[in-house]
């Protein structure tokens, strides 16, 4: 056979041929005198194997290692492994599907910034309505953030502690009031007198405990250098501030 009867009669290409020849994996007939390769039964019987093979979900380092033992006693130990890793992939699918179905169902849990959790949802839905601002929407940004990097205990700590302050009496109009301080700062210099009222008043909005002791506010930190940069200078300068008055008030 040549090259694309032996293709057409396993089902492949051409090109997957060569490629299994470069990779060693399916070994180069003779060739005829006219220079053309002269495929047997035998080179079919290899190829359709290795069709078999990856249409189960091998690796072609995997198949390698299976056509390396002639009497497949590798073979057992391969497809077990692949069944092993199918299983892991099934749950994770299984916990995906819960997961959107979760958010699907819940009111609110599909928001601007999400998918979210369905606690973060919740919180969000308590916050006040400034869709017209631009540090509300920052904010909410950042809160999306924290969640998908923390640990689901500090989550849960972090979603129970704003749920607690935006649920306090004055807690919503203590909210407005910073936001309209913070986007009045955009084009302030950070040395402006209302960057200080600004700080006071988010402070005041923050759970207390929200910020380690020991957080270096002022430290050459990259995320921070990041954090900062992306408000303009007065914003960033209150901000910076905030911080300082929350874990000064949490160390007295």
């Amino acid at each position: 056979m040549r090259i694309g009867e032996l293709a057409t009669a396993v089902g492949v290409t051409t090109r997957t041929v060569r490629h299994y020849h470069h990779l060693g994996l399916l070994p180069e007939p003779e060739r005829r005198a006219n220079g053309y390769r002269d495929y047997t039964l035998r080179h079919a019987v290899v190829l359709a194997r290795i069709r078999r093979l990856t249409e189960l979900g091998l690796g072609l380092a995997e198949v390698r290692d299976v056509l390396a033992d002639d009497a497949g006693k590798d073979l057992v130990e391969v497809l077990t492994e692949l069944d092993e890793d199918l299983a892991r992939q099934e749950a994770a699918v299984r916990d995906r599907r819960a997961r959107l179905r979760t958010l699907l169902e819940t009111e609110g849990g599909l928001t601007a910034e999400g998918p979210v959790s369905p606690e973060l949802a919740t919180l969000f839905r308590g916050m006040p309505d400034v869709s017209g601002s631009p540090m509300a929407a920052k904010d909410r940004e950042m809160l999306a953030l924290i969640e998908t990097t923390a640990t689901p205990e500090e989550r849960e700590r972090f979603t129970g502690l704003f749920s607690g302050v935006m649920g306090a009496p004055g807690g919503m109009e203590r909210a407005l009031d910073a936001y309209a301080l913070l986007d009045a700062l955009v084009d302030a210099a950070p040395d402006d007198p209302r960057v200080d009222e600004a700080a006071h008043a988010l402070a005041a909005c923050l759970p207390a405990g929200l910020l380690p002791e020991d957080v270096a506010v002022d430290q050459d930190d990259s995320f921070l250098r990041a954090f900062y940069a992306d408000f303009a200078p007065a914003q960033a300068e209150a901000i910076r501030r905030t911080m300082r008055i929350v874990v000064e008030g949490g160390r007295s």
